[in-house]
Formats: C-alpha cells, sequence, structure tokens
C-alpha cells in the first residue's frame, strides 16, 4: 500500500521521541497562523481514564449543538480515530493535506517536530479549517510538555495519578500529579477528585503558586452507561462537572444524560453480543497494573463468581507477574497472545511466565481470525480479550464485520506504524 506523502512524512519522525520543551510546536503554530487560537481547548491529563472522560465530555458539548473536536491516543486501528470531529473520524485525505502542509513549514522553519508534536499540529488545523468551537484535547504523555500544551486550555480535567512512564515524568506520585499540572495556564480551572492527603498538598501549593481555580465536582446519580465498571461512572462524572463548569447556562442535565447513555468508549471494558443477543467477548485494553485492577474489579462487580477464558498479550516493559496475579482472580485459562509488533513479549515467553505462575495456560499464537477462531470453538462462556490495546486494535480489524457496537471501524483501513 502506497502511504500518502503526509502519512509518509509522520512515518519518517522519530517515533518514541519525547523531548522536553514546546518550542518546535510554538514556532510550527506560529508559522502556520496559530490554528489553536480559533477554539476553546479543554485538557485531560491523568495516568489512567483520560480516553473515556474525553469522549463523554465530547459527547455532553455535542449534544448541546457545539462543533467539538476530540483529540485522544493510541488508536486502536486507524491513526483518523485520533481526531473525531462530531464523533466522525478526520478522512484521511483531510488528515494527509493537513499533515503536508505541517511538513512544508517544518522545512521552511528548519523544525524536526517528533510524530506526536506533527500530528497535534495538524490537528489544530483541521479543527480551525473545519471551525471547530471546542477542543477536547487528551495529553499525550505528561503535561508541562506535551504538545497539546500550546493550545492554552481554559480548563483542565485531572482522571487519575499512578507511577507510569517514571523515566520521564518523575519518580514519584507528587511529581508526576505536577508534570501532568503543568499543561494549565495562569488563572485556568480544575476538575478533580479528592486525591490522598500527600498529593492534595502538592496541590495546595501548585494552586498557591500558579493562581488556579479548582471546580468543584458535583456528585449526580448517573443514567447507566455502556462501559462497565465504576471508572467509567467516575470518569463520566468529571465530564459532566466539566461540561456544566464550561456550558454555564447553557447547561442541560436531561441533554448530558442523553449523551451518556449513548456513547461507549471502544476497546475498555466493552461488551460484543452476537445476532441472537449472547455476549461473546469482552474487550478491555487494560495495559499496566493500575488498569488491570480496574478491569479485575469491573469483572467482579459484573460477573460474580464466574471466570472466564481469557487472550492475553502484554508488551515487555510492563510489570506482568503483578498483572498475571490479579488477572488469575477473573480468568479460568489464559491463552497467550500478541501481533507482529516487536515490543510484544514473545507467545511462547508469556506462556511460561504464566506457567512459573501455576496459573492454566493453553498454548497461544499470534492475534488472528483462525486463532480466535481456535479459541472459541471450545467455548460457550464469553472470552475476555485483554494485557495490550494493540492486542485490542487486531481484534476488532478481525470482529469488526460481525458486531454492531464496533461500526464506528468498519470503513477505517488499519494503519500498520505504532500506535503510540
Amino acid at each position: 500500500v502506497m502511504l500518502l506523502a503526509g502519512f509518509a512524512f509522520l512515518e519518517s519522525l522519530q517515533v518514541f521521541g519525547v523531548r522536553p520543551g514546546l518550542d518546535s510546536t510554538e514556532k510550527l503554530c506560529l508559522a502556520l497562523g496559530n490554528p489553536e487560537k480559533s477554539f476553546s481547548t479543554i485538557h485531560i491529563v491523568g495516568t489512567n481514564g483520560k480516553g473515556s472522560t474525553s469522549l463523554y465530555l465530547s459527547k455532553i458539548l455535542q449534544n448541546h449543538q457545539k462543533k467539538v473536536a476530540l483529540y485522544t491516543s493510541p488508536h486502536l486501528i486507524s491513526l483518523c480515530e485520533r481526531l473525531r470531529i462530531n464523533d466522525e473520524p478526520v478522512s484521511e485525505e483531510i488528515l494527509n493535506r493537513a499533515l503536508l502542509k505541517v511538513k512544508e513549514a517544518a522545512l521552511k522553519e528548519n523544525i524536526s517536530p517528533t510524530y506526536f508534536e506533527a500530528l497535534t499540529v495538524a490537528a489544530f488545523l483541521i479543527c480551525k479549517e473545519q471551525g471547530v468551537e471546542v477542543l477536547v484535547a487528551e495529553a499525550g504523555l505528561g503535561g508541562r510538555f506535551d504538545a497539546t500544551a500550546v493550545a492554552k486550555g481554559i480548563l483542565t480535567i485531572l482522571t487519575s495519578i499512578g507511577l507510569e512512564h517514571t523515566a520521564i515524568l518523575g519518580d514519584t506520585e507528587e511529581k508526576i500529579l505536577l508534570e501532568k499540572l503543568g499543561i494549565m495556564q495562569q488563572e485556568t480551572h480544575l476538575v478533580h477528585f479528592p486525591l490522598t492527603e500527600k498529593l492534595s498538598l502538592a496541590l495546595k501549593k501548585f494552586k498557591e503558586e500558579k493562581g488556579i481555580n479548582i471546580v468543584s465536582v458535583i456528585e449526580t446519580h448517573l443514567p447507566k452507561l455502556q462501559n462497565l465498571g465504576r471508572h467509567y461512572t467516575e470518569n463520566a462524572t468529571l465530564a459532566l462537572s466539566a461540561a456544566r463548569f464550561f456550558l454555564k447556562n447553557e447547561f442541560s442535565e436531561p441533554l448530558s444524560y442523553e449523551a451518556l447513555e449513548k456513547v461507549f468508549w471502544p476497546g475498555r471494558m466493552q461488551l460484543l453480543y452476537d445476532k441472537s443477543g449472547k455476549l461473546r467477548y469482552i474487550l478491555d485494553g487494560a495495559h499496566n497494573p493500575h488498569a488491570v485492577k480496574r478491569l479485575v474489579l469491573a469483572m467482579q462487580e459484573n460477573f460474580p463468581n464466574e471466570k472466564f477464558v481469557t487472550v492475553l498479550g502484554v508488551l515487555q516493559d510492563k510489570d506482568h507477574s503483578e498483572m498475571l496475579q490479579m488477572l488469575s482472580n477473573v480468568v479460568s485459562e489464559f491463552y497467550p497472545s500478541g501481533t507482529p509488533y516487536e515490543r510484544f513479549t514473545p507467545v511462547e515467553t508469556l506462556k511460561m511466565e504464566i506457567e512459573n505462575l501455576g496459573l492454566k495456560v493453553k498454548s497461544g499464537n499470534l492475534m488472528s481470525p483462525e486463532f480466535l477462531e481456535d479459541v472459541s470453538k471450545n467455548v460457550s462462556t464469553p472470552i475476555l480479550i485483554t494485557g495490550s490495546l494493540y492486542l485490542i486494535g487486531a481484534s476488532i480489524e478481525i470482529l469488526k464485520a460481525d458486531f454492531n457496537e464496533l461500526a464506528f471501524f468498519k470503513n477505517l483501513k488499519p494503519f500498520e506504524n505504532e500506535r503510540h
């Protein structure tokens, strides 16, 4: 497949380049006429739960007749998923055109942006072109130096804080909190749930230094959400409080609830039912101990005393034994899997790790229609697929034609690139 020129440019940029500083992004935006100033921005930062919170908020705003862009990462199948305008993935043609403009500006100004920086500036350009009113932007990694920070937000939502990417973000939760809140400008507003005592102290100090305002989270009785798990209810509550603040007197609870009832975040505690209404698969991209803990809780709450056949693929840099031990509470047997992506733990290695913990494991294989068929044919209960969003993406590509819940992906073509 020939890559369109804009995508080829993106692919050529260093994949995991994280460079401290907003210098390149700011220069690119300036060269392109500061597209990020043409809309309001709401930032979502945190360790887990950013994606669903962003999606819930964008849906609520859209239901209030706003033209909303949602910028998230990583993608499950196609790069075009990362920017949705009023819930439609941006077209390849539009994204390609924007990337070419970024490339041209980068050459002219002699800037070498990272992959994420180039993509973010392209997203800003598209938002301006399409007349977007509000951009709901999920921070890529940190906050302070995240490329999305260049669009100065009027409101920031903090989802949760856990230890991750410690080499880049800092080795204590307080450092990570401050790194993430670094996205905030003076006098902006923050929405968050109560934090631990240590983190509250760090936040209080930050609040005084930066002069930020705290928006109180109003707990309401929420409608039933499509994604299972208490953490989704929490994320929806954050989104509601942010919408209430942002929309002021335009805010309507019925419109917001209607949005929340319909929306779901794909590949996360997502249930797939076959034509006869039978639950066949549960997809959840839980890829670190923090997320696995939530997955296990959600499974225990919704399927008490049940155990599931589980297809599992994990990247090499995760804490496998902690993840496996937690999962063993809801798993009857494991089928190790993965994709050809080189960061995956090889299937055989994962099989040995599971065996060494004394857990029941079958022989595995890379994710493919044949492998999934093989696992399904001896199983009458739903199959859980988890451990990595890359694995979920590969599963969705196989299952999307058969399940209505995956309609969003039907016309998206897979990208073989890194989905960071």
